[in-house]
């Protein structure tokens, strides 16, 4: 599955948590200000660094590197990463954390945290809103204000300026404390994939209203053209296991027809936040899965599958309406191709609702984790000189530059037959993940960008194009063009901080008595109009005091 993670993508750190910070802010120093602002912002040695594009001489500083695999002689010690670093940034390793896995590095960060150790001067963190606040809370931190300003290349600064909520997370106090991670944006979000095969021997068009995929559905039930009876086929494949809102077999495409993305913090009419799933329209929503599941248009077992168990039923050929991500021709497309003889895939746009509305969750702001430096580092600008180069030279590289192919021969590509390729398959001892300090280095909209480049017949020119045009099959150029196209019915979830104080303590009931009511709506267990009780006690319950804190969250770090 083509997700694109960073390399040190962590496990989530349970929500709820808590942990002591002990000795936050006692400790002395020098190199900050008593606003927790680095004394060294503009300092005459980082001014030289980055005229040169380099520390001379070589500076030392700690932060957390995973050792990946090694190859032709490398050790996590000596190896081709920190001797480019060396030569090219002039910077060196001192004292820096090698965690064996992620699990090792979330365990050893939450000990440090608790007990007050030291941290590294550069530590990455997860999108984790709970150990981003104990982390600022330890006071072993700065805020980066300053040092976003003047450091930050335009990739950086561009990005940030388009899309400010990225910033949510990490503020505090009207300070911002993480330097973002960059990910490519809207890779995730959810379109509609369709048995074209059958589309195409029932002589259907492309559903434009939710009436529409309806007439499709009872089409693929009642009248399958591979001859399957309709007490075989269950048109729509969902997941209603956890989530309703996620990542493959989801609904919010649905509720969005109602006006409403469930299970997210969407803005009202009044611009103030409100929770999806008690919006009236997820009534309608539910009042129309009901339907569906009586007519046997969605499993009885959906209740029981999780995401990939819900894309089962389509890669066996039971189910025509897989609803996923741009990436679902390299997962789990291949096994409906196996398993089903001349079966075809084809992306679909999101149909509109009743009244015309349409809309889906928007997967992410184009940040995939981030840096938090310590106020005790000698150099804080350096992560900045770091990651700027990785942004301007390896995130996009120019034809004939030095990488071209990737990042080091023998690792991520290599010479195979007398051609460069980074073809893992072709690749004795490939190595892709490569053990950078930020992750690896992306622009956020270059990818859906460059798919919709090859979607619209364009030579490929740029190195990074001619990988996607061979590494990318037509089927994901063309469902990025259909996402590129709809990315105003992108919804975004506004809350993105730490559990609330209310949320703590009463959030897992009413998530609960959530899943428990939506799904016996759905099953005809419960009468529709349940839902408005539910609503009554969801207020009751806590729920209106969330949304209250929840507000409160969101004007501290948006300022609105």
């Amino acid at each position: 599955m083509i997700k694109f993670k960073a390399w040190w993508s962590l496990l989530m750190v349970i929500a709820l948590i808590t942990i002591t910070a002990c000795g936050s802010g006692e400790t002395s120093n020098e190199n900050a200000t008593s606003d927790n602002t680095p004394a060294t912002v503009g300092s005459p040695e980082a001014e030289a660094a980055f005229a040169k594009g380099k520390y001379d001489p070589p500076i030392e500083f700690s932060s957390v590197l995973m050792p990946k695999k090694y190859v032709q002689g490398d050790t996590k010690e000596n190896n081709v990463h920190d001797r480019w670093m060396l030569e090219t940034l002039g910077m060196k390793h001192k004292d820096t954390w090698y965690p064996a896995n992620d699990d090792q590095y979330k365990q050893k960060l939450q000990l440090a945290i608790a007990s007050g150790e030291k941290l590294p001067d550069f530590v990455s963190v997860p999108t984790n809103a709970v150990l981003t606040n104990q982390l600022i809370d330890s006071g072993q931190f700065i805020a980066i204000d300053e040092l976003f300003d003047k450091y930050a290349n335009k990739i950086l600064k561009d990005h940030a300026a388009a899309h400010p909520e990225l910033w949510y997370p990490f503020t505090k106090d009207g300070k911002k404390y993480n330097m973002p991670i960059l990910e490519y944006t809207d890779n995730d979000d959810t379109l509609l994939w369709l048995r074209e095969d059958w589309m195409e021997k029932l002589n259907l068009e492309a559903p434009k209203t939710i009436a529409d995929l309806e007439n499709i559905m009872d089409k693929f039930k009642n009248e399958n053209p591979d001859g399957l009876a309709p007490n075989e086929v269950f048109p729509l494949a969902i997941s209603l296991k956890n989530n309703t809102n996620t990542w493959m077999g989801s609904l919010d495409w649905l509720f969005g027809a109602y006006g409403t993305i469930q299970e997210q913090w969407n803005k009202d009419a009044d611009g103030n936040l409100e929770y999806g799933s008690i919006n009236p329209g997820a009534k309608q929503a539910l009042a129309k899965l009901s339907e569906w599941m009586e007519k046997g248009y969605i499993h009885t077992d959906s209740a029981l599958w999780d995401e990939s168990k819900s894309a089962e039923s389509w890669t066996k050929g039971a189910a025509g309406i897989l609803p996923g991500a741009n990436w679902i021709p390299d997962w789990p497309a291949p096994d409906l191709l196996k398993n089903v003889p001349g079966a075809k895939i084809k992306a679909y746009p999101i149909p509109a609702g009743p009244d015309g509305l349409i809309g889906t969750k928007w997967q992410n702001s184009g940040v995939n984790a981030s840096i938090m430096i310590n106020k005790d580092a000698k150099h804080p600008e350096a992560i900045f000189l770091y990651y700027n180069y990785l942004l301007d030279n390896l995130a996009n590289p120019a034809a004939g530059s030095e990488y071209e192919y990737g990042f080091a021969k023998g690792y991520d590509w290599d010479i195979v037959d007398g051609q460069p390729t980074s073809d893992k398959e072709k690749i004795k001892d490939f190595s892709n993940e490569f053990p950078f300090l930020t992750g690896p280095a992306r622009i956020p909209d270059l990818y859906m960008k460059t798919l919709v480049k090859l979607a619209d017949g364009k030579t490929p020119e740029t190195p990074y194009e001619k990988q996607m045009a061979e590494f990318r099959k037509p089927e994901n150029w063309a469902a990025a063009k259909v996402v590129m196209l709809q990315l105003d019915i992108r919804k975004q979830n506004y809350f993105t901080g730490a559990a609330t104080p209310t949320m703590v303590s009463k959030w897992n009931l009413l998530r609960q008595s959530e899943m428990e009511t939506f799904n016996k709506i759905i099953y005809g267990k419960l009468p529709i109009d349940a839902f408005d009780p539910f609503v009554a006690n969801w207020k009751s319950n806590g729920g209106d005091q969330i949304t209250q804190e929840v507000n409160d969250w969101f004007k501290s770090v948006s300022g609105k």
